[in-house]
């Protein structure tokens, strides 16, 4: 799990993982982008689709993707950079109150 600006890499490697903003999911099958549902709709969609998964392998569920979450997924990626820029999460900022602070 994580959020539609580092999801994608953090899902990469996951068999199926799920990247939160914009107050939607993109849900993830070997790092693909598969779908995008609402947010009030993540859990159920996380639990179904491993529950397809287990039916019926992966493969199949790669081949049933929604062809145009991709898409979708980078709208909303970008959509969240252009509001909050590169550094939505203010890494840059945690990392010199850490340097200030072991220095101090």
């Amino acid at each position: 799990m994580g959020c539609v600006v580092n999801g994608p890499g953090e899902a990469r490697h996951a068999d199926l993982g799920i990247a939160a903003g914009k107050h939607r999911g993109h849900l993830f099958i070997q790092g693909q982008i598969v779908r995008v549902v609402r947010e009030d709709e993540m859990v159920d969609a996380l639990v179904d689709e491993a529950k397809k998964i287990i039916a019926e392998g992966i493969e199949a569920r790669l081949e049933a993707r929604d062809r145009s979450a991709e898409a979708e997924a980078a709208a909303d990626r970008a959509e969240l950079l252009g509001d909050r820029g590169d550094d939505a999460n203010h890494a840059q900022e945690r990392i010199e109150k850490i340097r200030r602070h072991v220095t101090e």
